[in-house]
């Protein structure tokens, strides 16, 4: 597997692989990989002749009172489990390669609405970060397919949206969530846990599941039911940031039982923030 920081060393790479004629499949992450990501470059090879990953700890984000200093870097480890799983290179840029003017002059991206609420009405300038780290790569590896992970759901939405608005020519696929046993979904952030709050933190998709069972026994008052959900995350330990159902298509505060629903969520265990959804 070829490790690449450089753009030019890119842009030759991806030359060659498209002159051969071969389709490309890319995976952007921020590192640390677990099997969640892996699973990410698994099915990009599905659709592919050569994948590329990226491993970009992507500053602008992170708000000013976020883990951008701690977040967890393990970039051989992640190079041995790429190597591994049969990605084609990897591309290591640098803040200062990707954001050479600074944060504060820097151009950016942003699509309205899909990020008022959720993460977005909690982390002001988090999906502006993202769609503009994601359209700049996207500039520079040019795939014909782009694999994301289905328990960022809101921001696989924005990534669609920004690509059907901008006229990228790149299939966005979206990849089911991979979970532990116990049903928490993998995250990088799943390492901040202590042995207890890990023991605790399962009761976050046990919750969603609750809700989307009421939903099957008929239950129709969405509020009450968002509420009620709060609580027993609650009791169970966790500080909700949000628990919002909602439409699918507009992620808008969902207004009927019978819409196509997602429940989105989000909760602190201590100090870890963890998210999650559940499609109805």
């Amino acid at each position: 597997m070829k490790i690449i920081q450089d753009i030019n060393e890119l842009r030759s790479t991806i030359r060659a692989w498209r002159q051969a004629g071969e389709r490309i499949a890319f995976v952007p992450t921020m590192g640390n990989l677990h099997q969640g990501h892996f699973s990410l470059v698994d099915v990009a090879r599905q659709h592919a002749d050569r994948v590329i990953v990226s491993i970009f700890v992507n500053p602008m984000q992170f708000g000013p009172s976020e883990d951008l200093d701690n977040y967890p870097r393990t970039l051989q480890q992640d190079c041995d489990g790429l190597t591994a799983h049969q990605a084609d290179a990897v591309f290591t840029p640098t803040p200062a390669l990707m954001y050479p003017r600074g944060l504060d002059v820097q151009s950016y991206v942003e699509v309205p609405k899909l990020g008022d609420h959720h993460c977005g009405g909690s982390r002001a300038g988090h999906f502006r970060g993202v769609s503009t780290i994601v359209t700049k790569l996207f500039n520079l590896v040019q795939p014909d397919v782009a694999c994301f992970g289905q328990k960022d759901y809101q921001q696989l939405a924005i990534i669609r949206q920004m690509v059907t608005d901008l006229s990228m020519p790149i299939e966005i696929i979206g990849v089911p969530t991979c979970r532990a046993d116990d049903g928490l979904a993998l995250s990088s952030r799943n390492g901040y846990l202590n042995a207890e709050q890990r023991a605790i933190a399962p009761a976050l998709y046990q919750s969603l599941q609750w809700l989307k069972a009421q939903l099957a026994a008929g239950e129709a008052d969405l509020r009450a039911l968002e509420q009620q959900t709060k609580q027993r995350l609650q009791e169970a330990g966790f500080r909700p940031d949000y628990l919002n159902i909602s439409n699918q298509l507009t992620l808008e505060p969902a207004k009927l039982a019978s819409e196509p629903l997602v429940v989105l969520a989000a909760a602190y265990l201590g100090a870890t923030r963890l998210i999650d959804n559940i499609e109805i």
